[in-house]
């Protein structure tokens, strides 16, 4: 199995920027493209971001693309997700995830391992 581990979130205010990592641990990190949601209070769980498994690509959701970069340095075994502009309405707990090979990049069901995630709070 994996662990995943984030950190890095806080509270902040509106305009900050923040960077949040993901630490594995377990399987080879290397293996397993890696993927970033939320889920805000009342609100079901979003895609934020995704990174393939040497960094080549990323995807992202619409609203966020420009705003935030997902990216991964395999030696530490971290993937992160830079957030700028920060807005009240990213206010969320921010999970990072191990991304099943040939399965979509956009959705939950496209990953298997999750961790416990990390709060965001952006005041407004």
């Amino acid at each position: 199995q994996v662990q995943l581990v984030e950190s890095g979130g806080g509270l902040v205010q509106a305009g900050d920027s923040l960077r949040l990592s993901c630490v594995a641990s377990g399987r080879t990190f290397s293996w397993y493209g890696m993927g970033w949601f939320r889920q805000a209070p009342g609100k079901e769980r979003e895609f934020v971001a995704a990174i393939s498994r040497t960094g080549g690509s990323t995807y992202y959701a619409d609203s966020l693309k420009g705003r935030f970069t997902i990216s991964r340095d395999n030696a530490k075994n971290t993937t992160y997700l830079q957030m700028k502009g920060l807005k009240a309405e990213d206010t969320a707990v921010y999970y990072c995830a191990t991304h099943v090979y040939g399965s979509t990049w956009y959705e939950e069901r496209g990953y298997d391992y999750w961790g416990q995630g990390t709060q965001v709070t952006v005041s407004s």
